[in-house]
This record gives C-alpha cells, sequence and structure tokens, in this order.
C-alpha cells in the first residue's frame, strides 16, 4: 500500500498549476447520460474517482474514452442500455448518486444504490428522494437500493423547496428537471461554483435554466438535450490546499488558474490570519506575513461560506498559529478525524462534538500517521511540511480521489516528499 513520505524543510517557492474541478467534473459526467449527442469536457482532473465515474457511466452504456493524457474526456450516451447502478461500484463514491435525475428524466426509471465515499457523516438521500418525487416520480427504497419510476409520459414540472442547501440534491433536480415537461423551480438551492458550472454546460446543450449561483433556480424542461464541448471549472478546494502550503511552511507560492471569486470567504480568513492574497495574471500568489500566521475562529458554511472541505486543511495551517483558534464544523457531523493524527505530530486540540479549539505550538514534529478520508489526508501532507523532520503519512488511497499527483505539484515547488511503498 502507497503512503507519503515528507520531511520538512523549510520556506516553499514557485507556481503550482491547478487542476479542473472533482466535484465538478464529477457532476458534469453523468449530464451525458441526459442526451444521446457526444459530450466532450476538457481540463479533466486526472483522478480515481473520475475513473469510478467512467466505469459506472459505462456500466449504463456510455462510451467514454480519455484524451491528452486524461485532461479531455469524449462521451457518448446514444445507446444506454441498463438502468441500474450496481453497489460495487457506487459504493466508492458518493457522487455516484448523481446518475439517478438523470436516468430517471431520459428514461423513466433507474435503480441505484445507496453510495458510498469518505466516512464524515451521514449525508443521507433523502433530499434526492424529495426532489424527484416534487418531479412526479414515485421512488422506494428495497434491498440498499433507490428504486425511481418516473409517471406516465415522463417527469412533469414541479416546485421544491430544500430544508438544506445540498450540493448533490441541487445538481440531481436540475438535470432531472432539464427534461422534465414544464417549469420547475428549487428553492433554497446550493449556489457552488460547481452547480454554476454544471449550468452552463447544460445550457450548451440546449438546456433553458436561470438563477444558479442564486438561491433559487428555475428550470424549463426541453424536449431534448444535444451536444456541447466544456471546460471544468478550477477546482476551488485544491487551490484553497495549495494556498495553504506557503502558509504552513512559509515562501511565496503562485497557484495557476486561481481566482479570488471562487475561494472568497477562505481568503478572508487567511488575511485575517496574516497571509497576502493576490491576483495575478495567470492566478493568485501567495504569502504569510509574518514568522507564524495569527489564530483565527473558523465556521464551515454552504457557498459562499468557508468550505468544509477546506476546514481539515485550515486546521493543519492554524496548528502553528499564535493564540488559540476555534474550528466549528456546520456540514458534516463526523470531519475532526485528523484531529488525532495532528495531536501525533505534537498539535494541542480539543475537540468536543462539532467545535476543535486549536491552540498553537511553537512547531510540529514528524510522525507516523493515518489518513482517514481524503481531505484529512491532505492536511497531514501540509502540516508535515513545516514539522521537524520526517512525517510518514499512510494509507493515502483516500488522497488519490481528489488531488491528481500531489507529490510532484509539491516537489515542483521546493517541498521533499515522496511516495513510497510499505
Amino acid at each position: 500500500m502507497d503512503s507519503i513520505l515528507v520531511r520538512g524543510n523549510g520556506p516553499l517557492s514557485g507556481q503550482v498549476p491547478i487542476a479542473g474541478a472533482k466535484n465538478a467534473c464529477l457532476t458534469l459526467m453523468p449530464a451525458t447520460l441526459l442526451s444521446e449527442e457526444p459530450l466532450t469536457l476538457t481540463n479533466a482532473p486526472r483522478l480515481s474517482d473520475i475513473k469510478t465515474m467512467t466505469e459506472l457511466l459505462q456500466s449504463l452504456g456510455a462510451e467514454i474514452s480519455t484524451l491528452q493524457d486524461g485532461k479531455v474526456i469524449a462521451m457518448s450516451s446514444h445507446s444506454m442500455d441498463n438502468h441500474i447502478a450496481d453497489y460495487e461500484i457506487v459504493r466508492k463514491m458518493r457522487a455516484s448518486n448523481l446518475v439517478l435525475g438523470p436516468m430517471l428524466a431520459r428514461l423513466g426509471k433507474a435503480v441505484v444504490s445507496l453510495p458510498g465515499g469518505c466516512a464524515i457523516g451521514a449525508r443521507p438521500m433523502d433530499l434526492h428522494i424529495e426532489g424527484m418525487e416534487a418531479l412526479g416520480a414515485v421512488v422506494e427504497l428495497r434491498d440498499g437500493y433507490l428504486h425511481a419510476n418516473a409517471p406516465i409520459g415522463g417527469l412533469k414540472g414541479g416546485v421544491y423547496n430544500m430544508r438544506f442547501a445540498s450540493v448533490g440534491a441541487t445538481e440531481n433536480f436540475v438535470m432531472a428537471a432539464s427534461l422534465a415537461k414544464g417549469t420547475s423551480i428549487l428553492k433554497n438551492a446550493a449556489r457552488e461554483p460547481e452547480i454554476v458550472d454544471l449550468v452552463s454546460c447544460l445550457k450548451k446543450m440546449g438546456a433553458q435554466i436561470e438563477g444558479e449561483g442564486t438561491s433559487e433556480i428555475t428550470i424549463q424542461g426541453v424536449d431534448r438535450l444535444g451536444s456541447a464541448t466544456h471546460e471544468v471549472v478550477t477546482d476551488r478546494i485544491e487551490l484553497g490546499t495549495y494556498m495553504l502550503a506557503p502558509v504552513i511552511a512559509g515562501g511565496e507560492v503562485e497557484c495557476l488558474g486561481g481566482r479570488l471569486s471562487l475561494v472568497k470567504a477562505f481568503s478572508e480568513k487567511l488575511d485575517a490570519a496574516g497571509v497576502d492574497v493576490s491576483e495575478t495574471e495567470r492566478g493568485l500568489l501567495v504569502r504569510r506575513r509574518g514568522d507564524r500566521v495569527k489564530a483565527v475562529d473558523v465556521v464551515t458554511q454552504p457557498f459562499p461560506g468557508f468550505p468544509t472541505d477546506l476546514q481539515a486543511q485550515m486546521m493543519a495551517a492554524l496548528t502553528t498559529a499564535a493564540g488559540v483558534s476555534v474550528l466549528e464544523e456546520k456540514i458534516f457531523e463526523n470531519r475532526f478525524m485528523h484531529a488525532p493524527e495532528l495531536m501525533r505530530m505534537g498539535a494541542q486540540i480539543d475537540v468536543h462534538g462539532g467545535t476543535a479549539t486549536v491552540t498553537g505550538v511553537e512547531t510540529l514534529k514528524g510522525a507516523p500517521v493515518m489518513a482517514t478520508d481524503l481531505r484529512a489526508s491532505v492536511s497531514l501532507i501540509l502540516a508535515a511540511l513545516a514539522a521537524e523532520g520526517e512525517t510518514l503519512v499512510k494509507r493515502v488511497y483516500h488522497l488519490d480521489r481528489g488531488y491528481e499527483r500531489v507529490e510532484d505539484k509539491l516537489s515542483q515547488i521546493g517541498a521533499h516528499i515522496e511516495r513510497v511503498q510499505e
């Protein structure tokens, strides 16, 4: 099994290219099921989750090929011959549930296993189910599978007011409603850039949608969708992760492809902590203003608030901050599993329920640590950049689900990091 070995070695310098967004690409790929015509994605990230989604879509009858070393994904679903998303594939990744809406809209039926992914909380499917029911579908849970059927004549336009601004449920509803008959309105919709990117792609395919990026999205259903070529938006979570590298280790790093609009709340917290973030012609330039950052309090919120997917990385940065920081996790109930591993490196962290109190220490010490989920994996690597001695991060298969070639990118800016076999 692969591990990552990091030797803390001081300031970093250089440029890091930021990939296309994993969460956007995993949403865009199922959109191919909505059309008989080709959909091509450019700026795709090269990740194991993308391979898993490819496997799932192919099992449903989609034809998929990758070009330009995996950065271009060419898809066609002209001959869908299966409506069952099998557990053996779906269990690997939460985003697999995003085939529900497209299959139901195109075929009028879908059988989808309950999904897997990182063990960071329950993340139930009830909002997805309610969204499909608002469009006239009948959904039943039997033997670990969702069995969904559209009414005779297909899905109908409907109004759904979500109890919580779920990203995945928003995406499933918008895709399904794009082929429903009549007008659909989604209230309390999630506003993430990945949703705006999905809608941009669907519009290129011929969908009629308004309000993306706001809390109310209106979809006028069309009879069919066509072909499109779409560039995947920059990954704001990978962007924020690499922005933290010079915050933790010192130095100055330019994140190529970054935009402040993608990480506004995150950048505001960095500024409060004593970090300069400035836009350049090619991306974002990041450097801390002093030898140590200052303690700040963080509360995770749906976009445009501070992203839950950057909470673990921010905690790693705050372990050596001057003062006491308080982090509140408002999205997932089990997302502090990285805290005990950071404590193995000398961090002082006290976790009570959804709140973690971090008292900054002068320095961390290298240690063997265990990755528990995707974002926890990279938080440990970030912490290791500034730790004294060697840190061995085990179980990094999580890492490869969301970060392409992380050791190569960090090596390019001066980190001593390598992948090793145990």
